[in-house]
């Protein structure tokens, strides 16, 4: 493995996006996909990425970029990347800036649309999987069972004292909604967020969160080493950590859901690959492969019933997402990220 530029379609980017580069790939047709990378990569990179270079001869070209970088990237014009794939509320506000391509669903070849639920079926975006932030706790510090089961009992210092983690505002996720429903907002009545509400009940346990984290895999080593006995994880990230022996445990009360996709970027040179690389991507087969690595759930109909049955609620026989947690309204952070970032800044250099 290599880290070098692409001259020409990464030119854009200017250096700031690293990739994973194969000896031999040059002759290759490729696709740059930009991904969250770490686990999410090692789960796919089998399932998905060589067994699209297998069928199609095309190169997947991985590159990292926040948010931040990708709206910048999408209003110069793509920045040499093909497809996006991060959360549904990111490719709203880059589709916002005239940054995405339609999705051209009429001509896929490897994916059913039958499977595909009309709610994923975005004219500009293609879900491929939900995840959920949920509370992680490290079962060193608190056995399973004796964990807090809500967000009031995880604010609760006194009863559950030792450093939390929650993610920044940085990768725009910072857990309003945790602390609203902590100060006693019902889960169908969080939006529209109440922000100076939610920054204050955020302030009352701010001398215990041990670090607001950037990405993932941060958020699994300070919860898994137990710098952080008590954190908001995204469950992907957890499932990947247990699996590899990790002290840790999933409470899945109260559970924030959130769709992944896929978008394909306007101003793409790779257009045809970009097309058949989210279409072979979102097909059954894929997905199978894909998700039996991957703790998220298909948003596939055909490999969601064979991979999600570690995510059933016994009780009800639901998904955990839908029996004990609420949907992220993506609408309204698309609309409120900036006032978001506005309250965050300031909150943030308050003592």
């Amino acid at each position: 493995m290599r880290r070098v530029s692409r001259r020409d379609a990464l030119a854009v980017a200017a250096g700031a996006l690293p990739y994973v580069w194969i000896p031999g790939a040059a002759a290759l047709q490729q696709v740059v996909v930009r991904t969250s990378g770490g686990g999410y990569d090692e789960a796919r990179k089998a399932a998905v990425y060589d067994a699209f270079r297998k069928e199609t001869g095309i190169q997947v070209v991985l590159v990292a970029a926040s948010a931040t970088k990708l709206l910048a990237l999408a209003k110069s014009g793509g920045g040499g990347i093909d497809v996006i794939d991060t959360d549904s509320d990111t490719l709203i506000q880059i589709d916002r800036a005239g940054g995405l391509a339609p999705i051209d669903y009429a001509g896929f070849k490897y994916t059913d649309l039958n499977d595909l639920p009309a709610a994923v079926r975005q004219p500009r975006y293609a879900g491929h999987s939900y995840f959920a932030t949920i509370l992680g706790f490290n079962t060193k510090t608190y056995p399973a069972g004796k964990e807090p089961r809500s967000w009031a009992e995880f604010w609760d210092t006194k009863r559950y004292p030792g450093p939390r983690a929650l993610p920044s505002a940085a990768i725009g996720e910072p857990t309003l909604e945790f602390a609203l429903l902590a100060d006693g907002v019902p889960m169908d009545k969080l939006y529209p967020l109440d922000l100076p509400r939610a920054f204050r009940k955020l302030g009352t346990i701010r001398s215990s969160i041990a670090t607001f984290w950037e990405t993932g895999a941060l958020s699994a080593q300070l919860l898994s080493d137990n710098e952080a006995g008590l954190a908001a994880i995204w469950n992907t990230r957890l499932y990947e950590a247990k699996a590899k022996g990790a002290p840790v445990g999933a409470q899945w009360n109260q559970n924030q859901a959130g769709l992944v996709a896929f978008g394909i970027s306007k101003g793409t040179r790779n257009l045809d690959a970009a097309k058949r690389f989210v279409d072979f991507s979102l097909s059954g087969a894929t997905q199978l492969r894909w998700m039996r690595a991957h703790a998220a759930i298909p948003a596939n109909r055909k490999a969601l019933v064979a991979v999600a049955r570690e995510l059933i609620d016994p009780a009800t026989g639901q998904l955990l997402v839908q029996s004990k947690g609420f949907m992220r309204d993506v609408g309204w952070w698309a609309d409120n990220k900036k006032r978001v970032s506005d309250y965050w800044a300031q909150w943030i250099l308050e003592k």
